[in-house]
């Protein structure tokens, strides 16, 4: 008799990344892991026209690349601004590393969605707990709310170290 199981892949560390102090040690801890497990890191950044180069609580504060009017942009602009959020977070967060491929994924639509179509069931989706936006009596932010109820894949939430 033989045992026909398939094998089961390694998949990702996916890890959500906005532009937030959150996100970065997110980003950190996601690093770390893919290290230890050998595996790729994918890091995403989901944009959604309405929030893109909103600072006062919109998801992907873009204030470090300078004045940026979301009003007239089109989606081009908006994608390339959100690689731009996406390329400094890393960079701040995990400098040069070799040891481990870094997939990026810059994709438009609302963050939780997003994140949950990213992280297929061998992966693992980490999420921070705090992102730009929600209320500040939550636990958990409304995206890793989402992401823990709805994910195929188990979900680690990192939380702020302060």
């Amino acid at each position: 008799m033989s045992d026909k199981r398939e094998a089961v892949r390694s998949g990702a560390v996916v890890v959500g990344v906005d532009g937030s102090p959150g996100a970065g040690e997110a980003l950190r801890w996601a690093l770390a892991e893919a290290r230890l497990r050998k595996v790729p890191l994918r890091a995403v950044n989901a944009w959604a026209h309405s929030y893109v180069g909103v600072t006062s609580g919109g998801y992907g504060d873009l204030s470090f690349i300078g004045p940026f009017d979301s009003t007239g942009a089109n989606t081009d602009d908006l994608g390339r601004a959100a690689k731009a959020v996406l390329e400094t977070a890393i960079s701040e967060a995990v400098g040069e590393t070799t040891d481990v491929e870094i997939e990026r994924q810059v994709v438009e639509g609302q963050a939780a969605a997003v994140l949950i179509d990213a992280a297929g069931p061998g992966d693992l989706l980490v999420v921070g707990s705090r992102g730009h936006g929600g209320f500040a009596g939550l636990l958990l932010g409304s995206v890793s709310q989402q992401c823990v109820h709805h994910a195929r894949c188990p979900v680690v939430v990192v939380r702020p170290s302060t």
